[in-house]
């Protein structure tokens, strides 16, 4: 008998134990102050759009840019994070996902053109991958699918906070200050969520893994997603939908998106890993997911747009009159947390939130400049309803089925196509918007004409102001040019939204089909706990045959030796032949056991 054979047998590793509230809302209180921080960033100068495009010279093209840059950069960047995630520590990624975010949310404060605003929104865009990939991912660390619900008030507060007062805030300090001090008025909270972050998220020690990451991926999958959304946002305006720009952007894009799927399929660790959508569960909920990001984005951008440039609404007005929207997101998104974790059953409520997506986002076009503003407040209510319904929750069904070790690019991996959804609804609604404000424009020349000339000397310069191209700043027009360019922006704003209602109807569609797997209990650390516990028990398993394999041997062997001594015989032969079957029965069960 070998030394190896009596070596112990691998012991199974101590799975985590179940945290209590108290050390769970300990754990992810940096988290939570983290989301915050992206929230209002993000949310503090979403009001102050038109005012800020307008006063840096830029017109719907730029509009639509300044939204899309930040977009665009959140969905390359979210699979890249998810990647990072499996790979390095989650904690020092989010830290540095925040100073990005933070960083480049500041410097766009000085931009004084729409080129600089469009440069720094976009690096804004790579901060808010990290955030949105890693906070889903850092969530699942600490908290089981099943038991998510029951800490939905604490998030559902901060986003209150940050979707609520963001906004207002922002208007107030546009109103008040300049447009500028919304992007500074998130550094103070950055610092302090960066030193929370530090001194309160304690994760579980994750298992090491080979540090391996797909440059070239990376690289295909950036410039592929770029010049298919810089296709769509401009072909219509700047050249012609059937042009040779057209072939150059959109084939090339599709191309290396090809070879991008190629790199994936052979590289041994992909940013992507296609063996995901062998997942129906996955597969379904990234339909969903981009369907659903194309309804959230595209209009919660151009509903803000609506409220100035269709109802001559100031910055802090159109955060106060959005306030429906929010609400019935966040409402529903903490009380479908509750009964979720409840009853242990999604899908009745991610299909009713559906349904609801579906009548918002058909009713949003109908809006004209008149529209009975409680009607709008009902339309944007059950748009947010569903929403809130259905955004989370769809990540939350992907972490209950992908495997623990893969938990950070399959989480990424459906933020990252809702993302890209999202930027190309926002940039796609932009395209139709700018089309038709333009096309609206000039049948209205004539109503205009008239209108402008009745201002004697002012309309010389309100004339002038509308031929510059740059969006005006509708609430300062005078009455009778203004309710013109109003019903203007409500026409096209409304066409727009023809772009999200079929999407709403996809959602409904893969939600509906989605299987309907009950939640599980376990955190991904406990999941991995428990997947190290099982292998260490068929290694001991193995271990055992192979020590009973060799004592049988060595007994066979004995018994021979003996019975040869007492007959006189040679053993050697004898000996090697039932050591032989031994061996063979030994392998025969080590077989069975594997």
């Amino acid at each position: 008998m070998t030394a190896a054979s009596t070596s112990p047998a691998p012991s199974a590793p101590e799975t985590p134990t179940a945290m209590t509230p108290r050390e769970v809302i300990k754990t992810i209180s940096g988290l939570l102050i983290g989301m915050f921080v992206s929230i209002l960033a993000g949310t503090v100068v979403s009001t102050s759009l038109p005012v800020i495009v307008h006063d840096i010279g830029g017109d719907q093209t730029a509009f639509t840019w300044v939204v899309t840059a930040t977009l665009l950069t959140t969905a390359i960047s979210t699979p890249i994070w998810g990647k990072l995630a499996d790979l390095f520590n989650r904690k020092m990624l989010i830290q540095v996902a925040m100073v990005i975010f933070v960083g480049a949310t500041a410097v766009a404060g000085f931009a004084q053109d729409p080129a600089t605003m469009i440069t720094f929104r976009a690096l804004q865009g790579v901060g808010a991958g990290g955030l949105a990939a890693l906070g889903q991912i850092l969530m699942a660390d600490v908290i089981s699918p099943r038991e998510r619900g029951r800490y939905m008030g604490l998030f559902g507060a901060v986003m209150a906070l940050g979707t609520v007062g963001g906004p207002l805030l922002g208007g107030v300090i546009t109103d008040a200050i300049g447009w500028r001090w919304n992007f500074f008025v998130t550094i103070p909270f950055a610092i302090a969520a960066i030193w929370i972050l530090h001194r309160t998220l304690h994760l579980p020690a994750m298992p090491r893994t080979k540090r391996k990451i797909d440059y070239l991926g990376m690289v295909l999958l950036s410039v592929s997603v770029s010049l298919i959304l810089i296709w769509v946002t401009n072909a219509g305006s700047s050249y012609e939908w059937w042009s040779l720009e057209t072939v150059l952007m959109a084939g090339g894009g599709l191309v290396l998106a090809g070879l991008f799927v190629l790199v994936e399929l052979r590289t041994a660790e992909p940013l992507i890993p296609l063996t995901l959508f062998r997942n129906r569960t996955f597969t379904l909920s990234v339909i969903a997911s981009i369907a659903t990001g194309i309804a959230m984005f595209g209009t919660s951008v151009y509903l803000s747009q609506y409220m100035q440039m269709a109802r001559g609404a100031t910055p802090a007005e159109a955060g106060l009159m959005t306030l429906p929207m929010i609400g019935g997101m966040l409402l529903t998104s903490i009380v479908v947390g509750q009964l979720i974790t409840k009853h242990g059953h999604w899908k009745p409520y991610v299909v009713s939130g559906s349904v609801l997506m579906i009548a918002g986002s058909f009713m949003m076009t109908t809006l004209r400049f008149d529209t009975h503003f409680f009607l709008v407040s009902v339309y944007m209510f059950l748009l947010g309803a569903g929403v809130g319904m259905t955004m989370q929750n769809l990540v939350l069904i992907v972490q209950n089925t992908a495997k623990p070790e893969e938990m950070g690019v399959a989480s990424s991996g459906v933020t990252f196509f809702r993302s890209l959804g999202g930027t190309i609804g926002v940039s796609v609604m932009g395209a139709v918007l700018a089309l038709s404000a333009s096309s609206l424009f000039a049948s209205s020349k004539q109503a205009l004409g008239e209108a402008i000339a009745k201002l004697g000397d002012k309309g010389a310069e309100v004339a002038a102001q509308l031929a510059s191209g740059t969006l005006p700043q509708v609430s300062l027009l005078p009455e009778s040019v203004r309710l013109i360019v109003e019903d203007i922006y409500a026409q096209a704003i409304s066409s727009a939204f023809m772009i999200a209602a079929p999407m709403a109807v996809v959602s409904f569609l893969a939600i509906v089909f989605l299987p309907n797997h009950s939640l599980t209990n376990m955190t991904t650390s406990q999941r991995l706990a428990a997947q190290e516990a099982a292998l260490a028990t068929d290694a001991a398993g193995d271990g055992a045959a192979m020590i009973a394999g060799e004592l049988a041997g060595d007994a066979a062997a004995a018994e021979i030796e003996a019975a040869a001594q007492y007959e006189g015989e040679a053993p050697d032969d004898a000996v090697d032949e039932q050591a032989a079957s031994a061996s063979t029965g030994h392998g025969e069960h080590e077989a069975q056991t594997r």
